[in-house]
């Protein structure tokens, strides 16, 4: 009897990993931000994305793969070698900005006259939405690829993935490219902790806040293998207008925000709320990723992201002043991204023996 349990248990996890079709989510909870077994590891080529984590070269004890337990707790650390007291004020800035909120917070910034900050860069999270930019990236680079513009089906899928993030679209476009190519597409773009989820569940790949920045980057360095990478930044600017809450808050006039969230709440970890973005204008270019879950709404989970990005805006344009104002909490809706289902998913939510929460 306990063998045939076992072989039952063994089939559901079997036939849940293989699924195509993703269950819409409707609710709070997440997966381990560990790795699953058996994932494997990529390995990463010497060239490609300049952004490097400061955790890569200063790793910090118990830094990877934890759980923040809240969002006041970890160290922001800023770099800028030719500006200390910038890196200074914004490590203060953004602590500021976490402090007293609830929920796990990770956070990158890249911005191309040197200033970086991080903050459990290594942190895993289920992407949710965010998860399409990669999708979007694949697409147009497989096309390069291939000697040719996006086909009328290509283009007709990925506008509406983006601009008013459509699921059915990102669906077909995961479909189409395939787990074989996002992989080696993902190893292209250098990033060292980011997993498909399994089957059709694109919602649930588990990424970082240092793997976001180097994709971000496929699309912001003038020096990136991806050549179309201008028509990837032109769909994110159009994004829809109640998608474009999160990192621009706080952006200066003068500046083009090319933004992507993600909004889910699952059975653990309450609601994911991601927003990753890239600002450009006035010969300048920088980023902003602010991955999180444990947020008790997705309200709060926006307030939590746009008080750090106001914070980061601040810093790098003194003297500007704050074009874009906060979200109000009435324009922001709890419902679900429906990028993945709420209960956990057999054989890949399964908390391993080891795991911190």
């Amino acid at each position: 009897m306990r063998y045939a349990r076992h072989c039952r248990t063994a089939l559901v996890a079997a036939l849940a990993s293989v699924l195509l079709v993703p269950v819409p989510a409707v609710s709070a909870a997440a997966a381990s931000p560990r790795i699953p077994a058996g994932a494997t590891t990529r390995r990463v080529p010497a060239d490609a994305v300049e952004w490097t984590d400061w955790t890569d070269r200063h790793p910090r004890s118990g830094d990877r793969d934890r759980h923040a337990p809240s969002a006041a707790a970890g160290s922001v650390t800023c770099h800028a070698p030719h500006a200390p007291a910038l890196a200074s004020r914004l490590s203060r800035d953004i602590k500021a900005a976490l402090s007293k909120r609830r929920g796990t917070v990770s956070l990158a910034v890249y911005d191309d006259r040197g200033v970086t900050c991080t903050r459990a860069g290594t942190l895993r999270y289920d992407s949710a939405s965010v998860v399409k930019v990669l999708i979007m990236e694949g697409l147009l680079r497989r096309a390069e690829e291939l000697g040719r513009r996006l086909t009328p089906w290509e283009a007709a899928n990925v506008r509406p993935m983006i601009v008013r993030s459509d699921n059915g679209s990102a669906v077909r476009l995961w479909a189409a490219l395939g787990r074989g190519y996002l992989n080696t597409f993902l190893t292209r773009a250098r990033t060292r902790a980011t997993v498909l989820g399994p089957g059709g569940y694109w919602g649930l790949t588990r990424t970082t806040a240092t793997d976001q920045m180097r994709l971000l980057g496929v699309l912001t360095n003038a020096g990136s293998f991806l050549r179309t990478r201008a028509s990837g930044l032109k769909l994110l600017a159009e994004v829809r207008a109640d998608q474009r809450w999160g990192v621009p808050a706080g952006m200066p006039r003068g500046l083009k925000a090319h933004v992507k969230n993600g909004w889910l709440p699952r059975a653990t970890h309450g609601w994911r709320v991601h927003s990753i973005g890239a600002f450009t204008g006035e010969r300048r270019t920088y980023r902003i990723v602010v991955l999180s879950h444990d947020n008790p709404t997705m309200a709060y989970g926006v307030r939590t992201i746009e008080r750090i990005a106001q914070a980061v805006h601040r810093g790098l344009n003194p003297g500007r002043g704050i074009g874009r104002d906060l979200t109000p909490e009435t324009e922001i809706s709890e419902e679900p991204d429906g990028s993945a289902p709420y209960e956990p998913l057999p054989g890949w939510d399964g908390p391993e023996p080891d795991a911190t929460a």
